[in-house]
């Protein structure tokens, strides 16, 4: 069955490519590897919205595959921020432009209207064991956007309104995700870890903590000459202050949820699409201590963050695997739109 879950592939494979982009460590042949992984993940995203097409929009009424509608706008910005780092000049900025601002206008869509269908739809309302990690997805997008985002501000004439709606959007993201991160644990601790085809979205997690460090830390830099001082120096002070111990808290919640996820192992874990969950998560926790290490010097972030990336690579490289040798993909590139039903 093809579902906006498709493009978490985009997702998981555009993060490899950024967060080679931006370790810090030089390595011989890691940007070429960069731009080959960005490369794939464009091909992805013009396949997946080419099948998205074909068949419209579906799954609105699904309680858990309509959350993945947060999906398709952080697989644009991806793409883009991948694009404004390895692409050529001129063309790099202007389609980072045009994807950062649909995937935007897209994602803060989805923000609103996913929770709100849940809160007005009786037919949708969730059981007190329904909260899982996917219900993430439509919140993080801004997130998304406030990281890539940061990214632009040096591109356009007058950055600062670019600036402040990043922070804007890092605040919407950051307090629904705790919310959800909240039921998430209160679920986990009055009805356990549930079904095991669900495990890998405990990892959905740690995207927007991964991912607001990354922000933050990139927000702060493309403050330098758009904010006046103290604001300036208060973001960079920020950046660290809430970087640090945020990512203390993702590495807490990565090792929990590697250990639900090994005891899920050995009692079988079924492959399906949620398996991309181990890699644009984790992708981010890469960027995000990425950037502390490049903040700080510090050698123990930039060993960590080599670590980390050692694991994504891994990941990206058993799910994509998996995902060419089962019959899930067929659908994307074969399968056609069903006709419309002709009455008599």
């Amino acid at each position: 069955m093809f579902g906006p879950n498709w493009f978490a592939s985009v997702m998981g494979t555009g993060i490899v490519a950024t967060a080679a982009a931006t370790l810090p460590l030089h390595v011989p042949g890691l940007h070429a590897f960069a731009t080959v992984m960005w490369l794939l993940a464009a091909a992805l995203l013009i396949t997946v919205l080419t099948a998205t097409a074909r068949r419209g929009v579906s799954h609105l009424d699904d309680p858990v595959l309509m959350q993945f509608w947060g999906a398709p706008p952080m697989a644009l910005m991806t793409v883009g921020a991948g694009t404004l780092l390895l692409g050529p000049g001129e063309f790099a900025v202007a389609a980072d432009l045009v994807l950062w601002s649909a995937g935007t206008l897209l994602g803060l869509i989805v923000a609103v209207a996913v929770p709100y269908r849940m809160m007005t739809r009786p037919d949708l309302a969730a059981t007190p064991d329904a909260a899982f990690g996917g219900w993430l997805m439509p919140v993080v997008s801004p997130m998304v956007s406030a990281a890539t985002g940061a990214l632009l501000v040096p591109h356009v004439p007058d950055g600062r309104d670019l600036l402040l709606a990043c922070y804007a959007f890092a605040g919407l993201s950051l307090f629904a995700a705790l919310i959800v991160i909240t039921q998430i644990w209160t679920r986990l601790i009055h009805h356990q870890i549930g079904a095991a085809r669900m495990v890998p979205t405990l990892w959905i997690v740690l995207g927007p903590l991964g991912q607001s460090v990354t922000a933050f830390h990139l927000l702060g830099r493309a403050c330098e000459g758009v904010l006046p001082d103290p604001y300036a120096s208060g973001a960079q002070m920020l950046a660290l202050l809430f970087g640090v111990p945020t990512l203390g808290f993702a590495l807490f919640w990565a090792t929990l949820a590697t250990a639900i996820t090994l005891r899920t192992v050995r009692a079988g874990l079924p492959f399906s699409l949620t398996w991309w969950s181990f890699t644009f998560p984790v992708g981010t926790v890469v960027t995000a201590t990425a950037g502390m290490a490049t903040r700080t010097g510090s050698p123990l972030l930039t060993g960590l963050a080599v670590a980390l990336f050692a694991i994504l690579l891994t990941a990206w490289t058993i799910v994509a695997t998996k995902t060419l040798r089962s019959n899930l993909w067929r659908p994307v590139t074969l399968e056609p739109r069903p006709a419309p039903a002709v009455s008599s």
